[in-house]
């Protein structure tokens, strides 16, 4: 059996996020950990926010480190630091060396791609409203605990400071499109995962909150080679 390392995103309840999934990960054998990162440390850094996550699992492990959206940043250097069997982005932020999240969403285009799929679809992605552009194929109850759960913000060290490391770490790498995702576009991200990743990506059809909304496939997906 092996130990799952969740990683949270923003916006969505910090590790609360992952619980459905982890209960289908613990009812399969394996273990998981899924803290919550952001408590208001103006100070922490991505490689702190790493740190939190290693701190909390056995390095002899078979290891998999899952990254939700923001939590794209953090992932890797969580892999860099101890031995990983796989790495795996779930709708998440790739980041390029010495890249902060701040210039991410420039440097992908991420504007322009969001203008093409909102013109296709009425102005549904890109919506500011919560229960359109994250939550819309969430059941209502769970969205409403997602934001009452949120936590701080990253701070600004975690948002404005470079990615550190040199290259992305040497780690078996897959990334889940979600394809009905309307805060990252699916084109966007297949193009992310080419791009940045060399990989063909796999599908889910889900929003951007497949834990909350689609947690059994996800779980069944991040557990097959």
């Amino acid at each position: 059996m092996s130990t799952f390392a969740l990683i949270h995103g923003a916006g969505v309840g910090g590790g609360w996020f992952w619980h459905l999934v982890e209960a289908e990960l613990r009812s399969l054998g394996h273990t998981t950990v899924a803290p919550t990162l952001w408590k208001g440390d103006v100070t922490e850094t991505l490689s702190g926010y790493a740190d939190a996550v290693v701190d909390l699992f056995d390095p002899g492990d078979e290891l998999f480190v899952v990254a939700h959206s923001f939590g794209g940043f953090t992932a890797p250097l969580v892999a860099e630091r101890v031995p990983t069997t796989g790495l795996i982005y779930v709708t998440a932020m790739v980041p390029r060396p010495g890249e902060s999240p701040d210039d991410w969403w420039v440097n992908t285009g991420y504007e322009e791609a969001v203008r093409i799929q909102a013109a296709r679809d009425g102005g549904l992605t890109g919506s500011p409203d919560p229960t359109v552009g994250y939550y819309h194929d969430v059941p209502k109850e769970l969205a409403e605990q997602a934001q009452s759960r949120e936590p701080s913000s990253p701070s600004n060290s975690a948002y404005y400071d470079g990615w550190p490391l040199d290259a992305h770490p040497a780690t078996p790498t897959r990334y889940i499109v979600c394809t009905e995702d309307r805060l990252f576009p699916a084109d966007f991200q297949r193009q992310l995962a080419h791009d940045r990743l060399g990989i063909t990506p796999e599908e889910l059809k889900s929003g951007h909150c497949p834990a909350l909304s689609r947690p059994k496939e996800l779980a069944a997906m991040l557990t097959h080679d």
